[in-house]
């Protein structure tokens, strides 16, 4: 048998430290390559796990040393400082609304009453405010001159001759009763002079149509008014009763609006209307008449109310209108109140704890600032009067009162 040595440097058991067994010293790890790597992964183990016992311990000091909430929930803040209305009592007009087109009360086609002549001078243009009689245009004249001295002399002819025919006629009659000149000579006496008479009567008509001619060469307004069409061109040749102007007379202005059959019964001549054009501002005007028939597709009837003073309007554009027809009392509020939202009318009301509710509700007439409310509120609420638009349905508010109103200067 082999004899057994014995290992003068026998293997040492591991040191025990406070948390464990200790990490073997680098010269015992020098020399095997398992026993560093399981040495390293117990350093990264003890280190992580110091720091997370460090971070726990600070979370508990942060907690111990913040302030504790006062006991019960917090008050939620206020989002917005408002003051309050609440619905009131006005009186409103009742009225009839319309839509329609201003028009001319009647426009006059001013034309050439005579054929063949040449445009001179025009005068006026689209715009002007003329009078009763006024040179709108002239034709060249010098035709019209010549026809006429040619009458004149015609004329003259005419009556120079009868002053014989006239005596021999007179003579005839004298000896018609003695039988010195027979029937047949007294007849020729007799017709001669009618027939000079006719002659003459002739010339003094084509005389006074050649003074007329001429004076045809101006072109007059028919009645004071304003120019609203001009097709007369300097230089034309135009034909007799070719348009040339067209007079909106007296410069007139009407109103032409369609009303439902309904509510024509209400309306009676004479009634002021407020009459508001497109893009313009509102004027007044008087109901003149309604029209006796009901258009039979559309059941509406055409209403004619005068503009006396048109203001901003001009024929042919679109406006709106209102017939008061009486007043009423209505719940109203400041049309700051009422938030208008996706088509919608909406208020905010005050609830218990100072929160805000939103409200729908419908609406009718104005008037000034107010705005009738027709439904959807309780006469008693109370609604935030101002700044609707930056509120949300249940925000806290604080109310305070409304600023006094300040008076007028006098």
């Amino acid at each position: 048998m082999n004899a057994v040595t014995a290992n003068p440097n026998p293997p040492q058991p591991q040191a025990m430290g406070q948390h464990g067994p200790q990490a073997p010293g680098p010269e015992s790890v020098a020399g095997n390559p398992l026993a560093a790597a399981a040495a390293r992964r117990k350093r990264w183990w003890w280190g992580g796990a110091t720091l997370l016992a460090a971070g726990a311990l600070l979370a508990v000091s942060v907690q111990a040393q913040s302030p504790k909430p006062a006991a019960g929930a917090a008050a939620a803040k206020a989002a917005l400082t408002v003051t309050l209305v609440t619905p009131q009592r006005t009186e409103l007009p009742l009225s009839v609304q319309a839509n329609g087109s201003v028009a001319a009360w009647q426009e006059a086609i001013v034309g050439a009453e005579s054929a063949g002549l040449r445009l001179a001078e025009v005068r006026v243009n689209v715009g002007d405010r003329v009078k009763r009689g006024q040179v709108l245009a002239t034709f060249a004249s010098a035709l019209p001159q010549a026809d006429l001295a040619q009458a004149r002399a015609a004329m003259a002819e005419a009556e120079a001759t009868p002053a014989a025919v006239v005596v021999n006629a007179q003579r005839a009659r004298d000896l018609q009763a003695s039988g010195a000149l027979s029937a047949q000579q007294i007849n020729q006496y007799l017709t001669a002079e009618r027939t000079a008479d006719a002659r003459l009567q002739a010339q003094r008509a084509l005389f006074r149509t050649q003074e007329l001619r001429l004076a045809q060469t101006q072109v007059l307004a028919p009645d004071d008014g304003v120019i609203s069409a001009r097709t007369a061109t300097l230089g034309a040749v135009v034909g007799a009763g070719q348009e040339l102007f067209r007079l909106i007379r007296q410069g007139r202005l009407e109103w032409r609006a369609e009303v439902a059959s309904t509510e024509l019964a209400s309306l009676q001549p004479g009634m002021p209307v407020r009459v508001t054009p497109a893009g313009g501002q509102p004027v007044t005007g008087k109901l003149r008449m309604v029209a006796p028939t009901v258009d039979a597709a559309t059941r509406n009837g055409l209403v004619y109310v005068d503009l006396p003073q048109p203001g901003t309007a001009r024929a042919g554009m679109f406006a709106r209108g209102e017939f008061e027809i009486g007043r009423s009392t209505a719940m109203t509020l400041p049309q700051g109140a009422v938030l208008l939202r996706e088509g919608f009318s909406y208020v905010f009301q005050l609830d218990k704890d100072n929160k805000v509710r939103q409200v729908k509700l419908t609406v009718g007439r104005r008037l000034g600032d107010r705005i009738e409310v027709t439904g959807g509120l309780d006469p008693a609420a109370r609604v935030v009067a101002s700044g609707a638009g930056f509120l949300a349905d249940g925000d806290t508010v604080r109310v305070v009162d409304a600023p006094p109103a300040v008076a007028a200067a006098k």
